[in-house]
């Protein structure tokens, strides 16, 4: 519900874009904190990812969905198409270009599924292997440059806050 935030707690912490939404909006009657909560995931994910993709990944020619595909090849092994774009949460369609460039840079391959050539496997080679071995250390500390300033415990917090709105997400994936 609207409400008068002018004398908020979090007030000098607000970005620009929340202060312009709530000149333009505040008279309305909307939920701003759930506005500004969501609004914010997707601010923090586009940046992180831009960020990922410049610091970190562009050294190995990756994409940030490149990288996924790679980190969940890693931690799970070889996987079935269907269920690695579901894991790496992108339609199939687009899970194909992406597994093109990466068989390009010798990262992974795909095979048909013996007992039902209309599925594919997609598993890490070597090179897809001790790539993600080097990168992932990298990318790791990068993940601490960006929660730095937030305590483990704060960490923690936000990782379980997040928790809930990806499992409110999920609803109604069934």
């Amino acid at each position: 519900m609207s409400q008068d935030r002018s004398n908020h707690a979090d007030q000098p912490l607000m970005l620009d874009a929340e202060r312009d939404v709530q000149a333009r909006l505040g008279d309305r009657p909307l939920d701003f904190e759930s506005l500004d909560a969501i609004s914010n995931i997707y601010r923090a994910t586009s940046g992180l990812r831009r960020r990922a993709e410049r610091d970190v990944l562009a050294e190995y020619g990756l994409s940030f969905g490149g990288f996924t595909i790679l980190w969940v090849l890693w931690v799970w092994d070889a996987m079935e198409t269907g269920r690695l774009a579901e894991e790496c949460g992108v339609a199939k369609g687009t899970l194909t270009g992406m597994l093109t460039t990466l068989e390009k840079l010798d990262l992974v391959t795909r095979e048909r599924v013996a007992s039902d050539k209309r599925r594919m496997l997609v598993s890490l080679t070597d090179t897809g292997t001790a790539t993600i071995d080097e990168v992932f250390p990298k990318f790791n500390a990068f993940e601490g440059q960006m929660t730095d300033g937030l305590s483990s415990s704060d960490k923690r917090e936000l990782a379980r806050l997040l928790r809930l709105v990806v499992n409110n997400a999920r609803s109604d994936d069934n």
